[in-house]
C-alpha cells in the first residue's frame, strides 16, 4: 500500500531556527514534557522511522521556524528537498492578521513545492473563545482578510484549533468556499468524557457543514493517556462519519506524535480502526485525498 503523509515536520537544532526547540520549554505544551523531540530531526531519522512503509510523499507543516524569518524555512525545506527528496511540498507560515501578508506570502510562492500556510490563531485553553480579545483571534478582521488572500492567490490553509473553536472557525472560513482548508490533528478531541465527545462531534459537524474543509486524522495523543487502538478508535471513526472519506486523510505528525507512539504502531494502528474500509477508499485516506489536496504531481490519482 502506497502512503502519503500529510502532515509532518523537520528541524536542525544546530541552525537555531526553533526558539521552542532550542530555547525554554514550553510550560502548556499538548503533550506535556517534550524532551524527548527536542533533537534534530530530518529526512534520515524520518525515513528511519517509517522504515518497511512504501511512502510515496509527505507534506512538511511549518515547524515554528523563527518568526522573523518566515520565508526562510521553505527555503531551508527546498534544499532538503533537493538533497534528500523530502519533502514533497510544504505548508508555510505567514501571520494572516499582519499588513505584510501578502508580501510574505509571494515571496514563499517563489518556491515551487510551496503550497499554502499553516496561521495559528489565538485560542483559549479553557474552552471560552469569546473570553479572548479579539486581536489575533479568528474574529480579527485583519485575521480574515488574511484568508481572503489565500483564497485569492489560490493557497491552502492548515486550520490548528481545539475543538471548541470549530464553530468560531466556520463562521471565518464560510464566505471562502473557493479556499482548501484542512482541519489539523482530528480538531483536538482532548476531553474523552461522553460530554466532551458529544461537543466535539457538534463541533465537527459545524465545521464539516462546509464543504471545502477537510480533516487530518492525525495526533490523537492525550497528555496523561497511551495512544491504544481501542482508546482512539471512536474519535476516527465518527471523524470519518462526519467529514466523510473523500475528505479524511491520514498524517503521522512526526516526530511530535513520537512522544506517545511510534510511527510503525501508529499507523498500524490507524490501518486497523479503518480496517472495514473498501480497498479503495483505504486508498483515498493514505494516499489519494493527501495528494489531491496538496496537489503533489506524480501521483496518480
Amino acid at each position: 500500500m502506497q502512503v502519503v503523509d500529510a502532515h509532518h515536520h523537520f528541524w536542525d537544532l544546530a541552525a537555531g531556527r526553533h526558539p521552542w526547540l532550542v530555547g525554554d520549554p514550553e510550560p502548556g505544551f499538548f503533550l506535556g514534557d517534550y524532551s524527548a523531540i527536542r533533537r534534530t530531526y530530518l529526512p534520515d531519522d524520518y525515513r528511519r522511522d517509517a522504515d518497511g512503509f512504501d511512502v510515496v510523499a509527505t507534506v512538511h507543516v511549518e515547524a515554528e521556524w523563527d518568526r522573523s524569518s518566515q520565508v526562510a524555512e521553505t527555503e531551508w525545506l527546498t534544499g532538503l528537498n533537493r538533497e534528500f527528496g523530502l519533502p514533497s511540498v510544504i505548508v508555510g507560515h505567514v501571520w494572516l492578521a499582519e499588513p505584510a501578508c501578502e508580501s510574505i506570502l509571494r515571496g514563499h510562492m517563489a518556491h515551487p513545492l510551496f503550497r499554502g500556510v499553516r496561521s495559528k490563531p489565538v485560542t483559549s485553553p479553557d474552552g471560552d473563545p469569546a473570553s479572548l480579545p479579539v486581536a489575533g483571534t479568528m474574529r480579527d478582521p485583519a485575521w480574515r482578510a488574511g484568508l481572503a488572500v489565500l483564497e485569492r492567490l489560490g493557497l491552502t490553509y492548515d486550520l490548528r484549533v481545539p475543538y471548541w473553536h470549530l464553530g468560531e472557525a466556520a463562521d471565518a472560513i464560510g464566505p471562502h468556499g473557493d479556499l482548501p482548508v484542512v482541519l489539523n490533528h482530528t480538531g483536538f478531541p482532548w476531553d474523552r468524557s461522553e460530554d466532551g465527545l458529544a461537543a466535539w462531534r457538534t463541533a465537527m459537524k459545524t465545521l464539516a457543514a462546509l464543504p471545502n474543509v477537510h480533516v487530518k486524522l492525525s495526533e490523537l495523543g492525550l497528555k496523561d493517556a497511551p495512544w491504544t487502538v481501542d482508546g482512539n478508535r471512536r474519535v476516527v471513526c465518527e471523524a470519518v462519519e462526519i467529514f466523510g472519506i473523500d475528505r479524511c486523510m491520514w498524517a503521522s505528525n512526526f516526530p511530535v506524535a513520537g512522544l506517545r507512539i511510534g510511527y510503525r504502531a501508529q499507523l498500524e494502528g490507524m490501518l486497523e480502526i479503518l480496517g472495514d474500509l473498501s480497498a479503495d477508499d483505504r486508498d483515498r485516506v493514505f494516499r489519494g485525498n493527501a495528494a489531491a489536496f496538496y496537489r503533489i504531481g506524480g501521483i496518480a490519482p
